[in-house]
C-alpha cells in the first residue's frame, strides 16, 4: 500500500521570537551605552583630579620642608634675614573670612529664600537673579576697585572691614543661586502638608524648606567660602596687608594671600620657601574648613538635629 507525502506548510517564527530578539537587542544596546557613558564619566573625572592631585602633591613636596614651629607663632622677618613666620597673616585671614563670611551668608540666603519662595514672577526677583548672575562673573579685581572707591576712600585708610566687605560681596552670588536651587527641590507636596497644618508661610520657610534643602546649602556656602579664601586681588585694594600683629577692624591687616603675592614676587630664595610653605598652609585650612563643616552637617548639627 502506498502512502502519500503530507504536505506540512514551511514553518515561519512566531512574533513572540521577533519580540523577544528586539527586547534583547534593546537590552544589550542600552547595557553597551550605559558601559561607554560610565567610561566616558570615568575618564573625565580622572581627566580632572590628576592635574589637581600633581598639584597638591607638589606643594606638600615644596611647602611641607618649610614648616616649623616659627612659621606658626613668628611675624615676617625684616629683609635680608632668614627665618620668621607667617602666624599674623594665619590670623589675619582668619579675621577677614570671618567677617566675610558673617556678613556674606545670611545675605545669600536670604536672596536665595526669596527667589525660591517668595518671588516666582516678580520683577524684583529677576532683577536680583540677573544681579547675582552678573556679580558671580565681575573680576574679583574690579571688586576690589569698587570697595576702595566706596569704603576705602571716604575711610582715608585701608582697614579689615573693607577686606570683608568685598569678600562678602563675592560669596553673595554663589550662596544666592545655590540656595534658590536647592529649595527649588525640595518637593511641593511637603510646603503644602506644612501649610494644610495651619503652619504660617515663612514658618514653613525656616523649619522645613530651609530644613530639607540644608545639605546643599551648605555646600554652596562652602565652595563660596573656598572661592574668596584665596583671593589676592581684592584685599590688595582694601586689607592692604601689615607687616606686624593687628586685630583692629580699622586699620590694615595682614593675610595669607597677600603675603604669599609679596613673597612670590620678591628676588630672595628664603621668601620663596616661606611663599610654598604658605601656600601648602592656606589649602590645608580651606580643607580642613570645608571638612569639618560637612562632618557636623551630616551629623545633623547643622541641620537641626539633636
Amino acid at each position: 500500500m502506498s502512502t502519500k507525502p503530507v504536505n506540512t506548510p514551511p514553518s515561519h517564527p512566531s512574533p513572540m521570537n521577533f519580540q523577544s530578539k528586539a527586547m534583547r537587542f534593546h537590552t544589550a544596546r542600552r547595557a553597551a551605552t550605559n558601559h561607554f557613558i560610565s567610561g566616558l564619566a570615568i575618564l573625565a573625572t580622572v581627566i580632572v583630579l590628576v592635574p589637581l592631585a600633581a598639584i597638591l602633591f607638589y606643594l606638600i613636596y615644596k611647602g611641607a620642608s618649610s614648616l616649623n614651629l616659627a612659621f606658626f607663632t613668628h611675624i615676617p622677618a625684616p629683609v635680608g634675614e632668614s627665618g620668621g613666620g607667617m602666624a599674623n597673616s594665619i590670623l589675619g585671614s582668619g579675621v577677614i573670612l570671618v567677617l566675610a563670611s558673617v556678613m556674606g551668608i545670611p545675605v545669600g540666603i536670604a536672596a536665595g529664600v526669596y527667589l525660591a519662595e517668595f518671588g516666582r514672577g516678580r520683577m524684583l526677583a529677576n532683577a536680583v537673579r540677573f544681579t547675582a548672575d552678573v556679580l558671580n562673573g565681575v573680576p574679583s579685581i574690579v571688586m576690589g576697585i569698587a570697595i576702595y572707591s566706596l569704603v576705602v576712600m571716604p575711610q582715608k585708610h585701608f582697614s579689615a572691614l573693607a577686606g570683608g566687605i568685598v569678600l562678602a560681596i563675592m560669596m553673595v552670588p554663589t550662596v544666592t543661586r545655590t540656595t534658590e536651587e536647592m529649595l527649588f527641590t525640595v518637593p511641593h507636596a511637603v510646603r503644602e502638608a506644612a501649610l494644610g497644618l495651619g503652619v504660617p508661610k515663612w514658618r514653613t520657610v525656616l523649619s522645613v524648606s530651609l530644613r530639607t534643602a540644608s545639605p546643599g546649602i551648605i555646600t554652596g556656602c562652602m565652595l563660596a567660602f573656598a572661592r574668596v579664601a584665596g583671593e589676592t586681588a581684592p584685599l590688595l585694594f582694601t586689607a592692604f596687608g601689615n607687616q606686624f600683629w593687628s586685630l583692629k577692624l580699622n586699620e590694615p591687616i595682614a593675610a595669607l594671600p597677600l603675603q604669599i603675592f609679596v613673597y612670590a614676587i620678591s628676588p630672595y630664595d628664603e621668601w620663596h620657601r616661606l611663599a610654598w610653605a604658605g601656600s601648602l598652609v592656606l589649602i590645608a585650612m580651606i580643607m580642613v574648613s570645608v571638612t569639618l563643616v560637612r562632618i557636623y552637617a551630616n551629623r545633623g548639627v547643622l541641620k537641626g538635629g539633636s
